[in-house]
């Protein structure tokens, strides 16, 4: 069994909570979290986005940058970045090798993935690691980590509430876990709530002077600080996204130059991507909660609904109802795929909720199948794990 086997067979473990296994795992191999700067980011949404205007900013400044992240979307390798790039394969086989040895059978894929990134980080030369959060913050295995740079806070709504409780109020006291001995930079797209539970912990919100000037497919021109940006991602919410990495930037006293330069080569699959191709126009974007799912509608809305089609797939313990409920009038003909998972939701659960809100609706046996029947604007969303087989067919066209 070679070692990428190795680590899928650990997902039967499940999701385990909790951060001493991951904090022994670290220690095993050296405790090479020591030797970083990290930057840690929880939040429910736009917590990759954040990851990636962050990665870029540093890279730009001349600092060697290892970034982590989940789920993959166009290949394992996506969630291990050195200066922005996916790590070659047999020097990820090695790290993920030790840790998976280190592990001795006691940890989950994800607490292995997380040590061999970190100990990845460490003996690339990195000086800085970008890390996302799981799920929640204080229990998560990125959380193991012995100090840190910075805290970062992106947009919070209810998720994953049978694990992190049915209030915002709870949700925060599960992200704010990460903010252990470090300053901590929280995003301005926030309910009141939110902010004034992070306010009364003294975090630095990403909020000065900061105005959305142009919207556009092409991309958001906004202000912050009294500079002008402009990131290539849609939606307003990716420019809250961008301030937030910015003012983490401006804490760490990164040149202007970098920053500039940084937000213009954002570069993320998945999520509000446009691409366009045999004279359709496709969007792949994996939010997966009505929150995230917001911006997704504000898009299709420049298509109407009578040129645009859904592609749409859930994991089980997604709020499929929530999410559809704001798509409803957005398409004229959806497609139903139940995704490539464990995890997925029963396609017969996902076609009959997509029936509720949709009037022409079919199911499909794949990704593949539907965008063999599908033109115009298509969206493939729901889920990340459908960006993958959405790009491949794609890219072979």
């Amino acid at each position: 069994m070679d070692i990428f086997s190795a680590i899928g067979s650990l997902n039967k473990k499940g999701m385990v909570f909790g951060t001493q296994a991951e904090r022994n795992l670290l220690d095993r191999l050296g405790s090479p979290d020591d030797g970083l700067k990290i930057i840690h980011i929880a939040g429910t949404n736009g917590k990759g986005s954040t990851a990636e205007y962050i990665t870029r900013i540093l890279v730009a400044a001349g600092v060697r940058t290892g970034t982590f992240t989940s789920p993959q979307v166009e290949s394992y390798g996506d969630m291990f970045r050195v200066d922005g790039e996916p790590l070659e394969e047999d020097k990820l086989a090695a790290y993920l090798g030790a840790a998976y040895d280190a592990a001795q059978g006691g940890a989950t894929a994800f607490e292995v993935e997380t040590a061999a990134a970190i100990y990845a980080f460490f003996k690339e030369g990195c000086r800085y690691a970008v890390l996302e959060c799981g799920l929640g913050g204080r229990e998560d295995a990125t959380n193991a980590v012995n100090k840190k740079e910075m805290a970062v806070i992106t947009s919070i709504g209810l998720e994953h509430t049978a694990v992190l409780g049915n209030t915002l109020n709870s949700i925060c006291s599960h992200k704010s876990g990460i903010i252990k001995n470090c300053p901590a930079v929280v995003c301005a797209l926030q309910e009141e709530e939110v902010k004034s539970y992070f306010k009364s912990l003294g975090a630095i919100f990403a909020d000065r002077q900061f105005k959305i000037n142009d919207i556009s497919l092409g991309g958001v021109r906004f202000t912050y600080g009294g500079g002008e940006y402009f990131t290539p991602a849609y939606g307003k919410e990716q420019a809250y996204d961008a301030a937030t990495a910015i003012e983490v930037a401006l804490q760490l006293k990164i040149p202007q130059n970098a920053i500039h330069s940084g937000i213009l080569r954002y570069n993320l699959a998945g999520r509000l991507q446009i691409i366009k191709s045999g004279g359709n126009t496709y969007i792949l974007d994996g939010g997966h909660n009505p929150q995230a799912v917001k911006p997704l509608k504000a898009l299709l809305s420049e298509f109407g609904p009578q040129n645009t089609t859904l592609i749409y797939g859930s994991l089980s313990d997604k709020d499929i109802e929530g999410n559809l409920s704001i798509l409803s009038g957005c398409a004229n003909k959806v497609f139903a795929v139940r995704p490539n998972s464990p995890r997925a939701m029963d396609l017969n659960k996902i076609l009959n909720t997509c029936r509720r809100f949709f009037g022409d609706v079919a199911p499909s046996a794949s990704v593949s199948e539907a965008l063999e029947n599908a033109g115009g604007a298509v969206a493939v969303c729901g889920s990340f794990t459908l960006i993958k087989e959405a790009l491949d067919w794609i890219n072979k066209r």
